[in-house]
């Protein structure tokens, strides 16, 4: 690779949002496609481990670093082309993904509003199926560029191709595939989406389903995740965080019945469990669960130095003097109390690099 550091200069804390990360044996930048294929072909034709690094909001990295090469994606572009009512939008890999999301506001399309806030880049939002207050990106995306390493080719996967389901997709769990760039499919009218979430309803006083002007919609959705610390900003540690860490857990209908008993053993018959239709199962909330665990927010760990937010129970954050392994202490406690006490085992949302549960 052509740019090098040495490991203290390319330590991953200073890349992540939760700022926790050890060194890396190497560090580059791709600033287009050509350069970011070329470079991904180069270290996999080396043999050498390569770790992509887009805006770190998503990775919780060992203490220890990557024994390998780091290539951050910093690749640039926007455009759009109308077909009628439709209005489709191309925005490359290393595109800040809230900028973008403004950016389509301004530009008075409609559909990704309320994705508004969300920390990283363009090129993770199909890997995980990002989603917030009723939407997906999977409802408006219509295809995915990337470069495929196992042969070793450009190619355009269509959405049906990628496998979309809660927070995954074909690339998730999987390296082989190197987004390039996404096409999503808007509306041009200034209105959002239908609103689907009551929390964005209430706080928009309009009913379930009504379109309104999306930059409102925008503005309403910044502000509900300020008030949860899911809006980055370096003075709050309770954004010094992977977001939610945890994924609502999915129950399959076999396993229903036994589990809301057993929590309503615990918690009382007579208290409402949070569910959600789900693909072959129920949805339950992953935030109400641990509460009732007992891990409340603000919930402390190894010393204080690492804790669940103070404003959202999902989010664990690093207080300022925190090492990757007090992280992972503290997600063992919570995994296991919910475990524990529900018979309902959590997953991390977050990519583990070099560590694990």
């Amino acid at each position: 690779m052509s740019t090098l550091r040495s490991p203290a200069q390319a330590a991953l804390r200073e890349h992540t949002t939760l700022r926790l990360g050890g060194p890396a044996v190497r560090f580059d930048e791709a600033t287009t496609s050509d350069d970011l294929v070329a470079k991904v072909r180069a270290a996999d034709d080396g043999g050498e481990p390569l770790l992509l690094l887009g805006g770190g909001s998503n990775l919780v990295v060992a203490d220890e670093g990557f024994d390998g090469a780091v290539l951050k994606i910093s690749t640039k572009g926007r455009s759009l082309s109308q077909d009628g009512p439709i209005v489709r939008v191309t925005a490359e890999a290393g595109e800040n993904w809230d900028e973008f999301v403004e950016w389509t506001v301004r530009e008075g399309l409609g559909g990704l509003e309320c994705l508004s806030g969300i920390p990283g880049l363009v090129g993770a939002t199909p890997i995980q199926n990002v989603g917030a207050y009723g939407f997906e990106i999977g409802d408006l995306l219509r295809s995915v560029r990337l470069y495929d390493r196992r042969m070793g080719e450009v190619r355009t996967l269509v959405k049906e191709q990628l496998r979309l389901g809660y927070r995954t997709s074909v690339l998730k769990g999987t390296d082989h595939g190197v987004v390039l760039s996404i096409d999503v499919d808007l509306h041009g009218d200034g209105l959002s989406s239908p609103i689907r979430y009551a929390e964005l309803a209430k706080r928009l006083d309009v009913e379930i389903g009504a379109r309104v002007p999306t930059a409102s919609v925008r503005d309403a959705v910044l502000d509900l995740r300020r008030g949860k610390g899911m809006v980055l900003d370096p003075a709050d540690h309770d954004t010094w965080s992977a977001g939610s860490f945890f994924t609502n857990p999915i129950l399959p209908e076999a396993r229903v019945a036994a589990v809301l008993a057993r929590i309503g053993e615990v918690v009382g018959d007579d208290v409402p469990v949070p569910q959600y239709p789900a693909d072959n199962g129920v949805k339950l909330s992953a935030a109400w669960l641990i509460e009732r665990a007992g891990f409340g927010k603000g919930h402390q760990g190894a010393g204080g130095r690492v804790s669940l937010s103070t404003k959202h129970t999902l989010a664990l954050t690093n207080r300022g003097s925190a090492t990757t392994a007090d992280l992972l202490e503290l997600a063992r406690e919570v995994r296991d109390g919910v475990e524990n006490r529900f018979g309902v085992e959590l997953h991390p949302e977050p990519l583990l690099i070099n560590c694990g549960l």
